[in-house]
């Protein structure tokens, strides 16, 4: 009689799921730089300051005005030619380099800090993070600009009601050209963030900023007649001020002519920061 010996089979080993692959898109990248965007006290305070300049500068300008006025004496030609709109918008001046700083510190921070290495380990490809710094940036600049331009204009355009500087929103070309005050603010911090990245210093991109919008076109000046008149539109400042400009002479470029102008010093910033960023180790 044969006895049959049964032995237990091993439990099979558990399967284990495997485990989503990661992947790198375009949404998650924008949605990155917007979460690193907004988590720096840096961002907070010189946005605000960037809406404090345009609002307050523009008061200040439309009290001076509304007090000359009022004061009796001879008004200075400036003065002379004044518009609610032109009194309004003096605060870009002083907002461009909020914005533009705030550019530049969004893209040469991380290289300061070493930050760049872990952003371009998740991110191999690289340039979506550029595209995705500068999208991100130049929106939020583009909505908090115009946000206070319009609001410098209401309050501007209270204080010198009943003058001849006064103008409405629904003047001919006022909205344009606030609109237009906002779109060169968005895009001054967009050309702060290329140079933040050609540059990979936050003092040297500064620099060349604060040179390229105030320091050039006082030396463009220096020039013959001559030459000023063919070089001074097209400097990126120069430009700027003519898409929110109201009205147009033979030495400034048409609002259509100025977007363009400035949009190409925009687009050559970016290739420049994107050749390097391809090119060059972080």
């Amino acid at each position: 009689m044969s006895t049959v010996t049964v032995t237990d089979s091993p439990a099979p080993a558990p399967v284990r799921a495997a485990r989503p692959e990661y992947k790198v898109t375009g949404r998650r990248v924008l949605r990155s730089e917007w979460a690193k965007l907004w988590s720096l006290r840096s961002t907070w305070i010189t946005l605000g300051l960037g809406l404090l300049f345009l609002i307050a500068f523009g008061v200040i300008a439309a009290a001076h005005y509304k007090s000359e006025l009022n004061s009796g004496h001879p008004l200075r030609p400036d003065d002379a030619s004044a518009t609610a709109l032109s009194l309004s918008v003096f605060g870009t001046n002083f907002a461009q380099l909020a914005l533009g700083v705030l550019g530049v510190l969004v893209t040469a921070g991380e290289y300061s800090t070493g930050m760049i290495r872990s952003t371009l380990a998740a991110v191999p490809r690289r340039l979506p993070v550029l595209w995705s710094k500068a999208g991100v940036f130049g929106l939020v600049a583009l909505v908090v600009s115009t946000i206070g331009v319009f609001v410098a204009f209401l309050i501007a355009g209270g204080i010198v009601s009943g003058t001849p500087a006064a103008l409405s929103l629904s003047h001919s070309g006022v909205v344009r050209s606030l609109l237009g005050a906002g779109l060169y603010l968005g895009l001054v911090g967009v050309i702060g963030t290329a140079l933040g990245a050609l540059l990979r210093s936050v003092a040297g991109g500064i620099s060349v900023l604060v040179a390229s919008l105030m320091l050039i076109p006082g030396l463009i000046s220096l020039l013959p007649s001559s030459w000023q008149d063919n070089i001074s539109p097209y400097l990126p400042s120069n430009a700027g001020e003519s898409m929110f400009a109201l009205t147009h002479d033979s030495t400034t470029l048409s609002p259509t002519a100025g977007l363009l102008v400035f949009l190409g010093w925009t687009v050559l910033a970016l290739a420049g920061a994107a050749y390097r960023l391809v090119r060059t180790d972080a």
